[in-house]
């Protein structure tokens, strides 16, 4: 039927252009941004999935800034226990050249006093062992914790070590002397034992280290997992957007041709008339 009011031909070419201009700009979009799914409108559930996952990736990047804080925590713990075996050692030296009751009263003056400086200085370091407001080595800290977990409830644990003076682990006294050969035998087994006690606390920092460290692998394998995971539910195929794209600038270069094709045929019944 040729019709001057109602041409179908027109309307149906009208559709099919309208619905290749909104396929030609979604594929545009999707080059702009690098996304095929970049909000809820082009894909709700895979949108959803994707918010949920990027909620875990910003959640383990606070994990893994914990374990970060938790490791240079016990860093600073371990370093100052290593100074402390190092200053152990010399006490031992120092009272072993005392506990010569050969020596003369002015070698022996030396002696003690560098051996009350070494003494002290262990005080100095242990007072200076900290890290983000926590001191590990000077017993005021039982513990100290890291997230390990998004949701919070698991964490890691590492136990303060007390590496004062005249504590359980060095037993040397903050009043200790080597000033006769007597002192300067007894301090021996004193600083001997000290010594084993400082390295038994270093061996329990450093495991408690390991675990942050460990944990803090994880974290950034698991993070790269779930960004890879995201990349794949709502990134771009940019090759297959490009080849589209060019089909669709034709197909649309097409649907112009046939809709101007569908507006030139009421002019056929012109020449129902001649």
């Amino acid at each position: 039927m040729l019709s001057v009011n109602t041409n179908i031909g027109a309307m149906v070419a009208l559709q099919y252009l309208n619905k290749t201009s909104e396929d030609l700009m979604t594929t545009q979009n999707r080059i702009n941004s690098g996304f095929k799914v970049a909000g809820p409108k082009d894909n709700g559930a895979v949108y959803a999935i994707a918010q949920n996952m990027r909620g875990n990736v910003a959640g383990y990047a606070a994990v893994a800034d914990s374990l970060n804080r938790g490791v240079s925590t016990v860093d600073v713990g371990i370093s100052a226990g290593q100074s402390i075996s190092d200053l152990l050692n010399e006490l031992k030296g120092k009272a072993l050249a005392a506990a010569d009751s050969s020596l003369d009263t002015a070698s022996r003056t030396a002696l003690n006093a560098d051996f009350v400086a070494l003494r002290d200085q262990i005080t100095t370091i242990v007072q200076n062992a900290t890290f983000n407001g926590t001191n590990l080595v000077d017993g005021t800290t039982a513990n100290i914790q890291a997230l390990a977990s998004v949701d919070g409830t698991k964490k890691i644990t590492v136990t303060g070590q007390n590496m004062k003076l005249s504590g359980s682990v060095v037993t040397v006294k903050s009043t200790s002397t080597i000033s006769t050969a007597a002192k300067a035998s007894t301090m021996i087994s004193t600083i001997n034992a000290s010594i084993q006690n400082v390295n038994a606390s270093l061996a329990k920092l450093a495991s408690g280290a390991k675990k942050f460290e460990i944990q803090n692998d994880f974290v950034a394998k698991l993070v790269d997992t779930l960004n890879a995971g995201i990349g794949n539910l709502v990134d771009a195929d940019m090759a297959v957007e490009s080849a589209r794209l060019q089909s669709l600038q034709v197909k649309q270069q097409l649907g112009v041709q046939a809709l101007a094709i569908a507006n030139s045929a009421p002019s056929i019944t012109l020449s129902l008339f001649r």
